[in-house]
Order: C-alpha cells, then structure tokens, then sequence
C-alpha cells in the first residue's frame, strides 16, 4: 500500500471527495489548527478513579482514542441516539505542534502548542455493557459530536499550565470541580508514556482525564466549563 504525502495527494484525482480537514479556533487568531488523532487518558484524577469504583493508585496510565471529527465546535451538543445515560466528563486539551517516539519527559512540554478546554461526552449506559463484555469503548466514547473543545490557547500565551481550577456547571449549579495538579499523570508524563505506544506528531490532540462529579446530561441543559486561566466553553445540549 502507498502512503502518499499531502503535496502529492494534492496533484491526484480521488474517486470520492476528500473528507474536510479538522480544525480548531486559535483563540485571538486567524489561523486555525489541524487535527490529526485524538487520544484520552483514562482515570487521571484520583477522585474520579474512586468514584467510578477503581483504584487510584499510580498504576501505568491507560488510553483510548476518538476520532478527529467526533471533535466538536459548535456550541450545541446534539443528544444522541441509542442511549439514555450520557455523562459529561471535563478535561484540559493538549495540543501538539510536533511528536515523535519515545519522547524524554523533560522535552514533553516542547513538543505542546497550546490547551484548551473539553467534554469527554460519554455513552454510559453503552460503555458499561461494552465493559461487561469485554470490548472496546467506541460504542460508548468514540460517537458523533462526542468531544466539545474550545478555541485553543497558545502556551506562549498561558504557558504550561500544572495547576488551577478545572470545573464545569449544569443549569448554573456546580457539577465537577477539581485542580490540575490533582492530575496522577502529569502532562508530560502522559505525553512521554502516550509516545512508547504510538509515535506522536504536529496536530495530535490529548484529553487528559477528568475530576470527580462526572454525571448525566438531558437535552435542554446548559453546560458550562473552563480550565481557569486558559479557555472557556458554554455548550447547549439538544
């Protein structure tokens, strides 16, 4: 099988239409960022470990992946079908402007353009019995629209946030909140540990987990998040 380059691909005819690029807002700017791949670290959060029935002990941290156009930017969240127990999951958005393999936790951060804020949208209902079963999550994580973002915060603007408010309201009442630094991987660490699984590279997107509070949503909600200091999202469930 050929791997063809994008300049290439560019100068080739296609039997269907090439499917639109992802991208993401640049809070500020003009220009947007591509998406690449779309990873997530679950159970990060000590609390949200406990509170999902595991231990949180610093095991080694596990992955799952969604796909770049389960990315969302619009501010409206459709429900979606066949489930009836979908929960809202907040995280702090990694995005990188370059990867490679093995990555050395002290250079983790230089590999990092910016953060943001997200929702991992979660089937439950669909995920537990894909777990009961013993099967992937895809059914439960990986659907349409599933993962909110906000316009992406350059880090030489905020920095390499380690700390801080992460938290998110429902209807205007508290539902999660918890702190960075409560995080059991830290940023560089999972991207150094998500580099010995897969080579990373310039466009790749990381979740990073979630604090306590995770819960259902219903179709009329206001949902409202941010990482404090980076970037804001207000969302409409419909």
């Amino acid at each position: 099988m050929r791997v063809l380059k994008a300049h290439m691909t560019a100068q080739l005819e296609t039997v269907i239409p090439l499917p639109a690029p992802v991208l993401l807002p640049i809070e500020g700017q003009a220009e947007y960022f591509p998406v690449r791949r779309v990873y997530c670290v679950g159970r990060n959060y000590a609390d949200h470990a406990i509170e999902m029935g595991h231990d949180p002990s610093r095991e080694p941290p596990f992955f799952f992946q969604k796909n770049p156009d389960n990315l969302l930017v619009s501010r409206d969240f459709p429900y979606p079908a066949l489930s009836s127990d979908v929960h809202h999951e907040v995280e702090l958005v990694v995005a990188l402007r370059s990867g490679g393999a093995d990555i050395p936790v002290e250079q983790a951060l230089d590999c990092v353009y910016g953060y943001g804020v997200g929702i991992d949208f979660t089937r439950r209902d669909l995920q537990g019995e894909a777990k009961k079963l013993g099967r992937p999550w895809e059914i439960g994580k990986a659907f349409d629209h599933s993962a909110p973002v906000s316009a992406l915060a350059p880090a030489t603007r905020v920095g390499h946030p380690d700390k801080g408010g992460i938290w998110l309201m429902r209807n205007g009442e508290p539902a999660q909140r918890g702190d960075l630094s409560q995080m059991i991987w830290k940023v560089p660490e999972v991207i150094a540990e998500l580099s010995k699984l897969f080579t990373l590279a310039p466009g790749d997107i990381i979740m990073t987990g979630t604090p306590a509070g995770v819960g259902p949503v219903s179709r009329g909600d206001r949902i409202s998040c941010a990482v404090d200091g980076v970037a804001t999202l207000t969302l409409n469930v419909i």
